[in-house]
C-alpha cells in the first residue's frame, strides 16, 4: 500500500529515463496507450508481473498483454505465422492484439500458465519510447481494479490504483478509448475474434482473406483464459446497468431522477442531471472514446441504476456493444 499516493509524471526525457529504470528494477508503472491506460511491468520478470495482479486484485487465470516497441521484436516473445505477420504489417502500431504460441522466455504469470501469449505494438508514441528505454517488452493489462471500468486518463488511474502503485506516466486522454481487438492465431487456418476493439472485423478479414470465427464462449472466472476480456462480466460500473437496443426519450423524461439514462447521441429536448450521451451526433469514434469516462461519471453520481443503449452497425459499434453487454452482465 502506498500511503502517499502515486506520483504522476509528465513525459519528459528525464522522467521517461527514470521510469525505465524503475521498470528494469522490477517496479510497476501506470502507462498511457491509445486504447486505455495500462499497468506495466517487465514481461520477462515473473516477480514484477505478480505485482500487477496484486495491485489490481486480478486473478492469475486472466493473462496479460505483452507490448512491444516494434513488430521486429515479435519473435522475442511469440512464434509468429504468416497470418500474424500480415496483420502486424497492416495494423501495427495500433489497437490489435494477436494470440500466438509463446517463446520460453515469457513466464507463466503473463500467460495464465498457457503455452500462448497475447502481444501487440501500441500506437502511443510515448509508451513505445518507454518500452525502448526499458529495453524489454512490457506486460500491461488495464490500470484499474479488476473488473471495473477501464481508465482512459492518468487521473482515472490515480483514482483507482493511486494507493497501490507508486508511478503513473501521463500521456493525455486515450485516443481510441476501448481495449484492443484480440485475434487468436494459434491456428492460422481458423482465426478467431476473441474481443472486438479499435480494428474492425471487416478490416481484419480483408487482410486475412478469410472469415473470423465469432467471439469465444463466455468463460468461467476461475479457468485459465487464452486472452484478457473474456469474462462475461467485465468493464463494469458499480451501479447496476441494463442495456436495450434503443432507449426511448419519453421513458427517460418520466423516470426517477435517481436513474441515469445513457444515449448514444444527444437526445433532442431532453435535459437533466440524469441524462447522458456519448456524442452529440452519435459518431462512433467519439462514442467509443468517451464511453468509459461517461460510465465513470455516472457511477460517481450516486444513481441506483443505469439505462444504456446499443450502438447500431458493425465495426466500432461491435466493440462498444461488447463493453456495454459485459458491463450489464449479471454476476
Amino acid at each position: 500500500m502506498n500511503r502517499r499516493g502515486a506520483r504522476v509524471y509528465r513525459g519528459t526525457p528525464r522522467n521517461l529515463a527514470s521510469l525505465a529504470r524503475l521498470l528494469r528494477a522490477g517496479e510497476v508503472v501506470g502507462v498511457p496507450t491509445e486504447t486505455v491506460y495500462g499497468l506495466a511491468a517487465d514481461a520477462f520478470a515473473a516477480r514484477a508481473c505478480r505485482k500487477i495482479f496484486r495491485a489490481k486484485g486480478r486473478p492469475l487465470s486472466d493473462p496479460l498483454i505483452v507490448h512491444l516497441a516494434s513488430a521486429r521484436d515479435l519473435d522475442t516473445v511469440a512464434q509468429p505465422n504468416a497470418a500474424a505477420r500480415r496483420l502486424a504489417a497492416a495494423f501495427w502500431p495500433g489497437p490489435l492484439t494477436l494470440v500466438l504460441p509463446k517463446q520460453p522466455a515469457v513466464p507463466g504469470e503473463v500467460t495464465a500458465g498457457l503455452p500462448s501469449v497475447a502481444v501487440r505494438v501500441p500506437a502511443h508514441a510515448l509508451f513505445r519510447r518507454l518500452i525502448r528505454l526499458a529495453g524489454r517488452p512490457l506486460a500491461a493489462p488495464s490500470a484499474n481494479p479488476f473488473g471495473y471500468v477501464s481508465p482512459t486518463t492518468a487521473e482515472h488511474v490515480r483514482q483507482g490504483l493511486g494507493r497501490r502503485i507508486g508511478h503513473i506516466l501521463d500521456g493525455g486522454a486515450s485516443r481510441v478509448g476501448l481495449e484492443s481487438t484480440i485475434v487468436d492465431l494459434r491456428d492460422p487456418n481458423h482465426p478467431r475474434l476473441l474481443r472486438p476493439g479499435g480494428v474492425g472485423r471487416r478490416e481484419l478479414e480483408k487482410v486475412l482473406r478469410q472469415k473470423l470465427a465469432g467471439p469465444a464462449p463466455r468463460a468461467a472466472r476461475r479457468s485459465a483464459q487464452v486472452a484478457p476480456g473474456q469474462l462475461s462480466r467485465h468493464y463494469s460500473p458499480r451501479t447496476p446497468t441494463v442495456v436495450r437496443a434503443q432507449l426511448r426519450p419519453a421513458d427517460a423524461a418520466c423516470s426517477s431522477p435517481r436513474e441515469a439514462w445513457l444515449f448514444l447521441r444527444r437526445p433532442a429536448k431532453l435535459r437533466g442531471p440524469h441524462i447522458f450521451w456519448l456524442d452529440e451526433r452519435g459518431d462512433l469514434e467519439a462514442a467509443a472514446r468517451r464511453l468509459f469516462a461517461v460510465l465513470r461519471r455516472i457511477d460517481a453520481g450516486g444513481f441506483r441504476k443505469i439505462h444504456a443503449e446499443f450502438a447500431p452497425g458493425g465495426g466500432l459499434a461491435e466493440a462498444i456493444n461488447d463493453r456495454l453487454r459485459r458491463a450489464a452482465s449479471a454476476l
